[in-house]
């Protein structure tokens, strides 16, 4: 067997496989500019293994701005201010679990939440962090923050099988999701750590204690410019 010719050939065919990956990855993240995710991994995961696949995707004029601020003040609260990353957060983050090893404290951001949960698996491996970190910096230069938070709140889990915003305002207060309180917005937003665990209706002892905490939050960046303008309705960018 010849195999003078087969590392060229092979290396040949491993660009062009590589370059096909690239072009294609890139032209989804472009499409999901204006298009909603078919389906994510993390998704699938869930109907394969049990929990089932409850979705409903809305407009973002369709989420209330309730939802929007309360996952903000839950999960990211410089959301508007950072360009993907709090930096603060993970020094913060990696020095606590060197501390205690045995307790994982995560400092994801917003868009990297995204970027996981749309291309991405579960995980907490190098390849997939460094994945991560492509695509978190990706969706902030194409999509902007207001695309970033229309797909947050329409693929994040929110319960046991239950995906986005407008399924879980169904599931829990029997309304569709623009119509969301400020308590019953807190009340989803505090289920996001832990959805399969923190159950919304009836309502975790974890979502009786934070839902109150984070309306404070809410109250205390009600009135920040930047934020009004990701979280309020119309075609603004």
């Amino acid at each position: 067997m010849n195999t003078k010719g087969l590392i060229p050939k092979t290396w040949r065919l491993l660009k062009r496989i590589f370059l096909i990956l690239f072009i294609g990855q890139f032209v989804y993240i472009v499409l999901l500019k204006w298009i909603d995710p078919p389906v994510t991994l993390t998704q699938l995961g869930s109907l394969f293994t049990g929990h089932g696949l409850k979705r409903d995707y809305v407009n973002y004029n369709e989420i209330s701005p309730n939802l929007k601020l309360a996952v903000i003040s839950s999960e990211d609260q410089l959301f508007a201010d950072h360009s993907g990353f709090d930096w603060k957060s993970i020094e913060k983050a990696m020095a606590y679990n060197k501390r205690k090893p045995n307790r994982t404290h995560g400092a994801s951001t917003i868009s990297q939440q995204v970027a996981k949960n749309v291309f991405l698996w579960q995980g907490r491996d190098y390849i997939r962090k460094g994945l991560e970190v492509y695509f978190t910096f990706m969706i902030e230069k194409i999509w902007g923050k207001r695309r970033i938070m229309d797909v947050y709140l329409n693929v994040i889990e929110m319960g046991d099988g239950i995906f986005g915003a407008e399924k879980a305002a169904q599931v829990y207060f029997n309304k569709p999701a623009k119509n969301l309180t400020r308590r019953e917005a807190a009340m989803i937003a505090a289920c996001l750590p832990n959805p399969k665990v923190f159950k919304v209706k009836p309502p975790h002892v974890h979502i009786l204690s934070r839902y109150p905490v984070i309306m404070r939050q809410m109250n205390n960046l009600d009135s920040d410019d930047d934020i009004l303008a990701i979280i309020s309705t119309g075609s603004k960018n």
